[in-house]
């Protein structure tokens, strides 16, 4: 069952991070930097620390979540913004200083919805079925994971994974700590502290912070992995591993809601339909994914 939330080819990346978790105004200084494109050292050089005003563990945990956030793209040993990148960041952009939830929910949705990159994440999302756990439980059962895939990756190295995944979505009680006040993905209040021994749980509901247009972009992106059919169940939408429903933790009432406005959103192009106990939405007209997004900002 944990398996067959993964592809047969389904790469896995346990590190990258340099322990750091993705930090507030880290995408734009990294597009200002990359903005028409630079060589995949920019990261790594002498002067990174100079360019970025941060150290270079943290220059290159900075490249790591450009990357794994999809706002950049990397080819031929360079790095550029990606059209999605260029669109939100770019100083006369939707939302260059990441001010607007849109924008984190699709840093989320592009870190949690695939493993290559941020495996610990798209497992804790999509395939832990517990609604509590701790870290020590999560580190056991990536560990059996890996020994199932054939992937790489010691104890020790699951363990830090674990815990840049745990300071990158839980919101910490001491805001005056750098630390605490600044990992952007911890203002979606997804993970939570449960209860004292260092247990966590999801915290499932509408986000209503989630605009319509971001869950249609991401329901795209899913049903494209999927091949494309003409139709979608609710079911899938609300319970796949990689869906909206599973990586947003939306309950179901939730995901049919938006799913039932989606003919709104997209103009026509996806119909909600409930015939005979069967709930699914069909696709009428193809829809450009980007274009969902900039309904998201109001464009």
């Amino acid at each position: 069952m944990r398996q067959d939330a993964f592809n047969t080819d389904s790469k896995a990346q346990f590190a990258g991070h340099e322990t750091f978790p993705l930090r507030l105004l880290w995408l734009k200084k990294a597009f200002d930097a990359v903005d028409g494109g630079a060589p995949s050292g920019t990261f790594q050089e002498q002067n990174a620390i100079a360019r970025f005003g941060v150290g270079r563990n943290m220059a290159a945990s900075m490249r790591y979540w450009a990357l794994a956030s999809r706002f950049f793209e990397e080819s031929e040993r360079r790095i550029q913004p990606s059209a999605l990148g260029s669109l939100i960041l770019s100083d006369n952009g939707a939302d260059p200083y990441l001010e607007r939830a849109a924008t984190i929910w699709l840093c989320h949705w592009h870190i949690a919805g695939t493993p290559e990159m941020t495996t610990t994440a798209y497992y804790a999302f999509n395939v832990m079925t517990a609604i509590e756990f701790d870290p020590a439980s999560l580190v056991e059962e990536l560990l059996k994971l890996t020994s199932a895939r054939g992937w790489r990756a010691t104890r020790g190295t699951l363990k830090r994974d674990v815990e840049v995944f745990l300071r990158s979505y839980v919101r910490r009680g001491d805001a005056l700590n750098e630390d605490a006040a600044e990992p952007l993905l911890a203002e979606l209040g997804l993970v939570r502290e449960a209860r004292l021994g260092g247990w966590y749980e999801f915290v499932r509901g509408p986000k209503p912070t989630l605009h319509d247009g971001v869950f249609a972009y991401a329901l795209a992106e899913f049903w494209e992995r999927l091949g494309g059919s003409s139709a979608l169940s609710a079911e899938q939408v609300c319970y796949a591993p990689g869906s909206p429903g599973r990586v947003f933790k939306l309950d179901e009432d939730s995901v049919v809601t938006r799913l039932m406005r989606l003919d709104d959103v997209t103009d026509g192009a996806w119909r909600w339909t409930d015939t005979a106990g069967l709930r699914q939405i069909q696709r009428r007209d193809d829809v450009v994914p980007m274009d969902l997004i900039q309904t998201a900002y109001g464009a």
